[in-house]
C-alpha cells in the first residue's frame, strides 16, 4: 500500500496488524506489526511517532534473529533520521543495512539502499576494498581498533589487518594521517 503511496489503507492495514497482534501475542505478529505501524507514521511524515515504533520493531526482530527483517526496519530508522535532520545517524544505519543485505545475498536490497546514500566512493587509484574504506571512515571518527571491532562485528586483528593494509595503500603512517586523508577526500 505504501509502495502506491496509499498511506491511509496501510495506517489501516497497520492498526489491524496491530489489533491481531494483541489477541495473538506472538513475537513474530508483535514485529510485523510494530514495523508495519512505523512504516506508516514515516510516510505520514512522523518521524518521531515513527522512530518509537520501529525501535519496538528492531528489538523484535534481534529477539527473533532475524537479520533480513532486522535490516529492513533499520533502513526505515535511517529513513527517520534522515527526516528528522539526523544525516550521520541515517548515514550510519545505512551502512550498517547495506553490509547486512550483501552479507545476506540480497542484492537487490543492498542496491536500494546504496541509492539512499551519497556517493562518498574515494578514487579508485588506492585499491581499498569496501571493508578498509568502512575501517577507514571509522578511524576517521577516532574509534579504536576494539570499537571499529565491535561496530562492524568483526575481531581486532581483523581491523588491524585492514588498518595495516590501509596504511600500505595509501602510504600513511599513522591514524592521524588517515583521517586527515578521510577528510580531504570527503569520506565522511
Amino acid at each position: 500500500m505504501l509502495a502506491r503511496d496509499d498511506v491511509a489503507a496501510a495506517r489501516a492495514a497497520a492498526d489491524e496488524l496491530a489489533a491481531l497482534a494483541d489477541q495473538i501475542d506472538a513475537p513474530f505478529m508483535r514485529a510485523v506489526a510494530a514495523q508495519a505501524h512505523g512504516a506508516s507514521l514515516l510516510a505520514e511524515g512522523d518521524a518521531l511517532q515513527a522512530l518509537e515504533a520501529l525501535r519496538d520493531a528492531r528489538t523484535a526482530w534481534e529477539s527473533l534473529d532475524a537479520p533480513y527483517e532486522l535490516a529492513q526496519v533499520r533502513t526505515l530508522i535511517g529513513l527517520c533520521f534522515r527526516q528528522l535532520g539526523d544525516h550521520d545517524g541515517a548515514q550510519l544505519e545505512f551502512e550498517a543495512v547495506q553490509e547486512t543485505f550483501e552479507t545476506l545475498g540480497a542484492t537487490p536490497a543492498a542496491a536500494a539502499v546504496a541509492a539512499l546514500t551519497p556517493d562518498r566512493s574515494i578514487p579508485a587509484t588506492t585499491n581499498l576494498t569496501g571493508r578498509e574504506v568502512e575501517v577507514l571512515r571509522l578511524i576517521a571518527t577516532g574509534a579504536t581498533n576494539r570499537a571499529i571491532a565491535g561496530r562492524l562485528s568483526i575481531s581486532e586483528k581483523t581491523v588491524a589487518r585492514h588498518v595495516s593494509n590501509i596504511f600500505t595503500k595509501l602510504d600513511l603512517s599513522s591514524r592521524a594521517g588517515a583521517t586527515a586523508y578521510a577528510y580531504q577526500h570527503k569520506l565522511l
